[in-house]
């Protein structure tokens, strides 16, 4: 546990004492690829277990050490692991602990990545996918079994911001014996701790908001020291080698320093932009949870500290309305990915969530017209303006 109670102070300083490190105020960055034994009895010791430290980076290494017990501690979990992506942790996860006759039960939206490698990869190894609208927790129930081993969602779901009330689902795959995997990438653990409403495991793409300055691919998991030592030594080891770099660690690291203040910002920019859209002609449906026409707005309000920056829409033209609006942004960067200082814009069924075909997307509920808005940190007055001036100029109304 850390000394310090406050989220922003743990994010600065947990597991890390300059007096430890010559004063250094920075963490030192450790580019070895392999550690030096005192003994060759203590090096056998490490191999077997009995004996911490450090072998060989390809398992653990200082800095990432230091990432990992900050990011468990701000997760409230017990241990961390640093991968190389978020689709690292996610697979390096999966691989661990599923085998042939094994069933998953996801959501009805998932990341099209996440979605590819289930439903195209998974499942050529014998592993049952099945999807579930959980938000309904009661769908859950109808739809577990003794064979289901996984129950696994994002919360917000990308694209379109579905809520999944964890402590609810939890509670239902915790009957079966399921265990609970949550995306907390949209939230980040500022806003949502999955472990602490129930979940047994929390996945991050640390390349959006824990490291939230567009300049590192990472991805991070937490979860029991039991879990995470086996998806170390199994997952991450031997089954995909999905490590992270040590100076990815120290930008992740560099990054959650300001998370706190970032993910206030982009809330409360991302709140006037929605209700700024709200209000406009050219937009049919606008979904953020901040918004009291969000239909799970209630349990945003008890799930999460803040609504967050990610806004779903659609514009009452459909796709080209959107492909044109997007075409005519100045300052907003048409890009996928999210979490950046600077705002970002793409098309989910023809960027992100390609992977479904145009008959799962309908199934899925990621419209064709549906446009994706990661807010930045830019002044909030800027991003409208830019919006302002690429909608239809006969459909604008002021901001509200």
């Amino acid at each position: 546990m850390s000394m310090y109670k406050g989220f922003a102070s743990r994010a600065i300083h947990h597991a890390y004492r300059p007096s430890d490190n010559e004063g250094s105020l920075t963490p030192p960055l450790h580019l070895s690829s392999t550690f030096v034994f005192e003994t060759a009895e203590a090096g056998g010791e490490m191999f077997a277990g009995e004996r911490p430290g450090h072998i060989y980076s390809r398992i653990s290494n200082p800095t990432l050490d230091l990432l990992e017990r900050r990011i468990a501690d701000l997760e409230g979990a017990e241990a961390g692991l640093a991968l190389s992506s978020g689709m690292g942790a996610i697979t390096a996860t999966l691989w661990t602990l599923v085998s042939p006759g094994d069933e998953i039960i996801v959501d009805e939206t998932l990341y099209g990545c996440t979605f590819a490698f289930m439903r195209h990869g998974l499942t050529r190894f014998g592993i049952k996918i099945s999807h579930v609208d959980m938000t309904d927790p009661e769908k859950l129930r109808a739809a577990i079994s003794n064979k289901t081993r996984i129950v696994y969602f994002e919360t917000p779901a990308n694209p379109n911001m579905r809520l999944v009330d964890i402590e609810k689902i939890s509670d239902i795959a915790h009957e079966a014996s399921a265990t609970v995997i949550v995306d907390n990438t949209y939230a980040t653990p500022y806003l949502t701790r999955p472990i602490e409403l129930g979940a047994d495991i929390v996945l991050h793409s640390a390349t959006k908001y824990l490291g939230g300055h567009g300049d590192v691919v990472a991805g991070l998991v937490v979860g029991s020291q039991e879990q995470i030592q086996e998806i170390r030594l199994v997952g991450m080891k031997d089954m995909t080698g999905a490590v992270m770099a040590p100076f990815s660690a120290l930008l992740v690291l560099r990054g959650l320093k300001t998370l706190a203040l970032r993910m206030d910002r982009h809330s409360s920019s991302a709140m006037k932009v929605a209700r700024w859209l709200e209000a406009q002609a050219a937009v049919s449906k606008v979904f953020y949870p901040g918004l009291e026409s969000f239909e799970q707005h209630d349990l945003a309000q008890t799930q999460m500290r803040q609504p967050g920056g990610m806004i779903a829409f659609e514009l009452t033209g459909g796709l080209n309305a959107g492909t044109n609006m997007m075409n005519a942004l100045k300052m907003i960067q048409r890009a996928v990915s999210l979490g950046d200082a600077e705002t970002l814009i793409q098309h989910p069924a023809s960027m992100t969530h390609s992977t479904y075909t145009p008959e799962e997307r309908a199934a899925h509920g990621i419209s064709d017209g549906l446009v994706r808005l990661s807010v930045g940190l830019e002044e909030v007055d800027d991003i409208l303006e830019d919006l302002r001036q690429a909608l239809p100029s006969e459909t604008v109304a002021e901001a509200a």
